[in-house]
This record gives C-alpha cells, structure tokens and sequence, in this order.
C-alpha cells in the first residue's frame, strides 16, 4: 500500500501514483515518472522517495500496464487512448491545474520500459520535456517483438514497424532536448548496445548529452536503479534550476 506521502488517484480514467512532499520546493518543479515493463512502483521504494522527499519533489507517475509509452494503441491499457497521448493530455494538464507547473518546471524520467519511453516523448517533443533522464532505458524494443511479445505484436505487428518508433530514430539533429542523461549498467546484456548505440549517434550529431555507461552494479533491475538514483535525481534538478535560470 502506498505510504502516508503517497496517493493514488484518478487521472483520465486511469490510476496514478502521486508523492507529496512535506515542503515543496519554491520553484514549482515536478518530476514525471514512466515506469517499466514490470510495473514496479515507487510507493515502495525507500531510496527515492528519500530524495523526493530532501528536494521538496513531487512525483507524479501514471499507471499505463506496458504500454510502451509509445503513440500506439494498447489494448490492456486502453483501446481508444494510446499512453502518449494519456501523458500529453491528462497527466500534464493535472500537474498544470494542481502545482500550477508548466515545461519546464517539469521533468521526465523513468526506468527501463519508462527510461526508453521518457527518452522517446522527449526526442518527439523537446520543447515540452526538455529535462530528461533514463535509467536502464530499454530502447531497441523490437527485440521483444522478435521474440514473440505479444502486446508488442499487437501495437506493431512487426519488428521493423517497431524498430522505426524507437527513441533512437526519433532524434532531430536540430531540434532535441536540451538536457538528457542516461546510464545503462555493462553487465545489462538485454539493454546494454543499444544505449551505447544512441550514445554514438547523439556524438556524431553533435547533440549535448550526459550518460553513464560504465558504472556496474547488479546488471538490469532495482538495485542498479537505486545505485544510481542520486546521480540521476541530481541532474534532473541541476537542469531544471539552468531552466528557469535561462528563462527567467
């Protein structure tokens, strides 16, 4: 059961895992949480919520089964509203109308299912989410298609329809995100390549990023997410404070 911090409430029809902290920060900032494919919460989690609560951060992070978080219908999540567009025009509207906090007082971030699909919605809308992080971001999705994931196949039918919409082919060279970091343990075999893959392509086009692909600490799971949590929650206030800076 979510702790006294935590809520669990409606947003367009769906549940959502919302923190509060006991001092909000002055700035209206606001962290938006993708989760992975195994639909692990935060509720639980000691580690950051421990960081949520010393930065004064609420977290908002919305339920959306494995979706992907990707423009396409999924049908255990909901057959007329894809996770996308869930997070576009209910999620953001509801951070809007009770923090009162607009892009880009708001960042993005996630882990696995959610590290890639946080990537992804900021590579396809840079202006809204142009504070960024991945955890163990599983990018090259279509593998999964290969393998015979069904909920995949019913989203995209094919690997190469997949592999199209991933995060790595939707990087503008003119248009990205401002500020994005990634970190993805060696030992993740699953994930690994492809996150050395965007690392290669953002440097080849020119595009300003962080990463961590070095440090190792239990492969893929909560326990390297938790290893790097600091360094992550870290950068996400670190640029949203070059944020409000360069637009004040």
């Amino acid at each position: 059961m979510p702790s006294e911090t935590w809520t669990n409430e409606t947003v367009g029809g769906h549940p959502c895992d919302i923190f509060i902290p006991e001092e909000p920060n002055p700035h209206g900032y606001v962290l938006l949480y993708l989760h992975g494919v195994h639909e692990q919460r935060m509720v639980d989690n000691a580690v950051f919520q421990t960081l949520f609560q010393r930065n004064g951060l609420p977290v908002v992070a919305p339920l959306t089964r494995q979706s992907w978080w990707v423009d396409r219908i999924c049908d255990q999540f909901d057959t007329e509203i894809t996770a996308e567009a869930h997070v576009l025009d209910n999620v953001l509207p509801m951070i809007a109308e009770r923090w009162g906090s607009q892009p880009p007082q708001i960042a993005l971030w996630g882990t696995s299912m959610g590290g890639q699909g946080a990537l992804r919605l900021s590579y396809k809308h840079p202006d809204i989410f142009p504070v960024v992080a991945g955890i163990s971001p599983a990018i090259d999705f279509q593998q999964r298609v290969k393998e015979g994931d069904e909920n995949l196949l019913q989203m995209y039918g094919d690997p190469e329809s997949a592999r199209q919409d991933t995060a790595t082919l939707h990087i503008h060279p003119l248009n990205w995100p401002r500020h994005q970091f990634f970190c993805c343990d060696p030992r993740d075999e699953r994930w690994f390549e492809s996150a050395d893959r965007l690392r290669m392509k953002l440097g080849s086009l020119g595009v300003p990023f962080e990463c961590d692909l070095a440090t190792s600490r239990g492969g893929h799971g909560i326990e390297y997410y938790e290893h790097m949590a600091e360094v992550t929650i870290e950068f996400l206030i670190r640029r949203l404070d070059q944020e409000r800076l360069r637009v004040a």
